[in-house]
């Protein structure tokens, strides 16, 4: 949805913006059918991998209350991409901060009350609360924006053959990217399952990825703002624009995994205690902590390159890099050094640390070869036909009465509407 909602909010089509968050979150409930089975046959699943059979239970405890969650997410995560392709972030900010306050005291009743499964069910509680206060939001202010008679010409019903097919073509290797990164990291709980004192090692890989999760949001937000302003540059026809923020946005990833890699460091000491007392958990936890910083210091750039490549709708070049990254290079470098070395988890995320800089360095020789005249021809084919004042105009036919070539061929709509 980043860069279909991106490039539309910059090209003026809000009907096209309306439709894809229909079409995004009917696709979502759709994929989480069988996501849900899967997740009713956790445990099969864990113990065919032989992961151990008393982790596997408590996961399937945990899985099972966490199952609504699928269903939520599948309109969560479209309203957020809504909002903020069109640069709208502060209700997004707020009722997720509304929603924190909610799920600490929901999350201490409810674990209190039910365990491990009040765990579960505090989060999708919370996250249906985001989603009942955005949906309210958009109402309200797609309410004024038809009671004003700017958009009364628009719908959110005709979803053509074309629209599903462009939302596919871009959600298959936009999903596969995302899956292949997270899929990596859940390997490589299975593996820490596999070493000598597997339950020191698994509740070791826990607190670390913990922190990790947190400093994950912020990746995110750094991504997604890069994806949001390119995808909005591009559909405005504002190529330079586009390219210097991809390069804005890459420098603020490389200071953000400096910051990134300070705090895990300076945590590193205190972070476990608030998960265990065990003193060989702790120990192994600070060391662990002090390689994932220098491991920050390569997700925070490489997060931020991902979100680049979404904005200007080439999601396969973050797939390609992934799978060279973190499967033919991080993988088989954490089970050498992990086993064979017998570095234990430690050797595992330095095998991590290459294959994030291999991923990374990857997508970055793909952006320095990216030729953003012919993106934002692209973007606005992308966008459909846009208009002013009413009228349609054709991208190629106004790049036509421009006169212009190459990268200076960059036009304003409103100068060719009028």
């Amino acid at each position: 949805m980043e860069p279909i909602c991106g490039q539309a909010h910059g090209a003026g089509n809000r009907d096209l913006l309306r439709r894809t968050l229909l079409m995004g979150t009917l696709l979502l409930l759709a994929v989480s059918l069988p996501i849900s089975f899967l997740w009713l046959n956790v445990e099969k699943v864990l113990v065919r991998f032989d992961q151990q059979r008393k982790i596997a239970a408590v996961a399937k405890r945990y899985v099972l209350r966490l199952l609504p969650s699928l269903f939520v997410t599948s309109f969560l995560s479209p309203l957020k991409a809504y909002l903020s392709s069109q640069g709208t972030t502060l209700p997004a900010m707020f009722s997720s901060a509304i929603g924190l306050a909610l799920h600490v005291p929901l999350n201490l009743l409810l674990s209190k009350s039910r365990g491990l499964e009040g765990v579960s069910m505090a989060v999708w509680l919370t996250d249906l609360a985001v989603v009942i206060m955005l949906f309210l939001y958009i109402i309200v202010t797609e309410t004024n924006w038809t009671i004003r008679g700017e958009d009364h010409r628009l719908t959110w019903w005709k979803q053509s053959r074309d629209d599903w097919g462009r939302l596919l073509r871009l959600a298959a290797p936009c999903c596969l990217n995302t899956c292949l990164e997270w899929w990596c990291f859940e390997i490589l709980v299975l593996l820490t399952g596999k070493l000598p004192d597997a339950e020191r090692a698994v509740a070791v890989i826990t607190i670390l990825l913990n922190f990790d999760y947190l400093l994950f949001s912020v990746m995110l937000s750094l991504a997604t703002a890069a994806s949001v302003r390119i995808s909005n540059e591009l559909g405005a026809g504002r190529g330079r624009e586009a390219r210097t923020s991809a390069y804005v946005s890459m420098g603020a990833g490389a200071v953000g995994g400096l910051f990134a890699a300070a705090a895990m460091a300076g945590a590193a000491g205190r972070w476990a205690v608030l998960f265990s007392k065990d003193k060989k958990i702790l120990e192994d936890a600070r060391r662990g902590m002090l390689v994932m910083a220098a491991v920050e210091v390569v997700n925070f750039p490489l997060a931020v390159s991902g979100g680049i490549v979404r904005g200007t709708a080439l999601p396969w070049l973050g797939t390609w890099a992934s799978i060279g990254g973190f499967y033919l290079v991080a993988l088989p470098l954490a089970v050498l050094m992990g086993f064979k070395e017998e570095l234990g988890l430690a050797g595992m995320l330095l095998g991590f640390l290459v294959g994030g800089a291999t991923s990374g360095a990857m997508l970055l020789g793909f952006l320095a070869r990216m030729d953003w005249g012919r993106e934002v021809v692209k973007a606005q084919r992308l966008a459909g036909r846009v208009g002013v004042g009413g009228h349609e105009l054709d991208v190629m036919q106004s790049r036509n009465r421009t006169g212009c070539a190459g990268d200076n061929f960059l036009f304003n709509v409103d100068e060719i509407g009028s």
